[in-house]
């Protein structure tokens, strides 16, 4: 994969820039928040040093080109609002998964359309991508809107694929073509 240049990313009200260390205490908050994670793939985090040392995997990836995880923060306020993510890349295929996750204080303001939007087209332009896949579970109504809104189609069911504490979900798959973003772009614009 390419290097994950030009970041920082911005939009309209955010900027979507590498995960930092000062990050990790936001994150907790929302991490170790019961509804917040409710569709997460982990249980609510205990002790923000757990949180420590995912930031700092984050930072590795990224140093490594291995992920690119992204802390997304409010340009005005300078608030931490959550996070969105391209990792499991395929090289030979150019596809990426795409995750995300926004604090609850934040939820309802189109913020995570609009970071995971940025996201999309830094992937289909930067990073040559032909194709982004993310799953969520079929419950979680709004992140399948999120998806939806940017154009992905659901593709999948995957039955009892996950089991966080001793809950066991299914996963929706989801896929978003290149070709498919790019025609989209052009009715838009037209």
């Amino acid at each position: 994969m390419p290097a994950f240049l030009n970041l920082p990313l911005e939009t309209e009200r955010l900027t979507l820039r590498p995960a930092r260390l000062d990050d990790a205490s936001a994150f907790f908050e929302f991490l170790s928040d019961l509804e917040t994670v409710r569709y997460w793939w982990s249980p609510p985090a205990k002790d923000v040093s757990e949180i420590e040392r995912q930031v700092q995997r984050a930072i590795d990836g990224l140093a490594a080109n291995q992920w690119l995880d992204l802390s997304i923060v409010h340009r005005e306020t300078g608030d931490t609002l959550g996070k969105c993510s391209l990792f499991a890349f395929f090289e030979q295929c150019r596809r990426a998964e795409m995750g995300y996750l926004l604090g609850r204080p934040f939820w309802g303001h189109g913020y995570m359309a609009e970071a995971t939007a940025e996201l999309i087209r830094y992937g289909f332009e930067n990073l040559d991508l032909h194709r982004i896949e993310a799953d969520i579970d079929p419950r979680n109504r709004p992140s399948a809107r999120v998806l939806e809104r940017n154009g992905f189609q659901q593709e999948g069911l995957l039955r009892e694929r996950w089991i966080v504490g001793e809950e066991v979900s299914d996963t929706a798959y989801y896929g978003l073509l290149r070709k498919d973003w790019e025609a989209a772009r052009q009715s838009a614009v037209a």
